[in-house]
């Protein structure tokens, strides 16, 4: 043991299947663990949903809520239910956190774009269509909100965490080098306390318009994430949610008498020239400086579905005889920037609990009964980055 372990102190989720760490706890544990969809808003495309949430629980002040879109009301409200959980939220403490968030840009104005895009057809002076767009419709706020690192701003303001903030912006690997950040800067003695996380709204037309553009979405009704291979589409099925940590180090902990859920280990992460390489050996090649080696273990895989993406890494864990493999946007959905923090907040819980997720695809994932004093937590990115980290037994 070090005084500088890093150790998961709180935790705040929320995914279509509630808010908080019993309600995933529950869910997940069922003996049939159900998704949430929605196939007609969107159709043809499928998504994991926001459940019904009382901001005000978390972000009291009503003027805080409106100027915030809703993914970051969504991670404001997931930071607050980790601060809360670690029983962290005192003034004092909060005031020398610090913070490392994952975030993508912002949601459009889908009124503003298309009464532009109408009013184009119609007009050859364009560019003073632009202007006097500039002047009417798009206010100084609307660009204030698509920033990146308002979340973080948010969360300060709402939460008054004002210790350093660093955001990071590309999909899953954002999420990895969030997490890997916090972590290295615990380890090093530079932090002592830190709040880490993401959060994704995909209940936005432009939103799924990024992962389309590429071909990555599914067209086909739901299927777990393994069972996609051929169907129309991509693979990929998004979902709304958020997901937050309380990184400690063990002597902070331990000064405040806070017991752990579990010991993040290190984090290793990737970015394999999938154009060139072979993206199977690569995963099997960062699994194993993780750790994995043919000895039981239940790994909790943030697979999104993508054909290429996942087919791999069901081919490098299949390769490794003991790895049972729970593939969680099977429920939940894809989750963007908070796909590894919520892999690693799942870890946390089965290694905390002392137990294993019953099987989210019968067809294709093992069963486990081994122990869950270790487990992996892994996120292949849909198409680029790939990250995975040891969740250990704290004690």
């Amino acid at each position: 043991m070090s005084p500088n372990d890093v150790l998961i102190t709180g935790i705040g989720l929320v995914s279509a299947l509630g808010e908080g760490v019993d309600a995933h706890w529950q869910k997940l544990t069922a003996d049939r663990p159900q998704p949430v969809t929605d196939a007609e808003r969107f159709a043809p495309y499928v998504v994991h949903p926001l459940p019904a949430i009382d901001w005000g629980l978390q972000i009291a002040k009503r003027g805080d809520q409106r100027q915030m879109e809703t993914w970051q009301r969504l991670g404001t409200y997931a930071a607050g239910l980790a601060l809360d959980d670690a029983a962290i939220k005192d003034e004092a403490l909060c005031a020398t956190m610090d913070m490392v968030v994952a975030a993508g840009g912002g949601e459009r104005d889908e009124a503003v774009d298309s009464g532009i895009l109408e009013a184009s057809a119609a007009r050859n002076d364009r560019g003073v269509l632009l202007n006097e767009k500039l002047t009417t419709d798009l206010r100084p706020t609307l660009f204030l909100a698509q920033l990146s690192n308002l979340l973080a701003g948010n969360i300060s303001i709402v939460h008054k965490v004002t210790g350093s903030s660093r955001t990071f912006m590309g999909e899953e690997g954002a999420g990895v080098a969030a997490v890997e950040t916090a972590a290295a800067r615990i380890r090093s003695g530079q932090s002592s306390h830190m709040l880490v996380g993401g959060a994704f709204q995909t209940e936005h037309h432009d939103m799924l318009l990024g992962y389309e553009l590429a071909g990555y979405l599914h067209r086909s009704p739901w299927a777990p994430v393994w069972q996609r291979q051929g169907a129309e589409g991509g693979g990929l099925i998004s979902g709304s949610g958020a997901a937050f940590l309380v990184l400690e180090s063990r002597e902070h902990a331990e000064k405040r008498g806070r017991k752990a859920y579990a010991q993040l280990g290190t984090v290793f992460s990737d970015r394999i020239r999938r154009q060139k390489d072979d993206l199977a050996s690569g995963i099997a090649a960062l699994a194993a400086r993780a750790g994995v080696a043919d000895k039981p273990m239940l790994a909790i895989s943030g697979a999104s579905g993508a054909h290429a993406a996942t087919a791999a890494e069901k081919q490098a864990f299949d390769a490794t005889s003991g790895v049972s493999l729970r593939g969680f946007s099977s429920i939940v959905g894809h989750l963007k920037e908070a796909q590894f923090p919520f892999a690693v907040a799942l870890a946390a819980l089965a290694v905390h609990n002392r137990a294993a997720y019953p099987v989210f695809d019968a067809e294709v994932e093992k069963p486990f009964d081994g122990e869950t004093g270790s487990v992996l937590a892994t996120a292949v990115g849909y198409h680029q980055f790939e990250g995975m980290a040891r969740v250990v037994a704290a004690d």
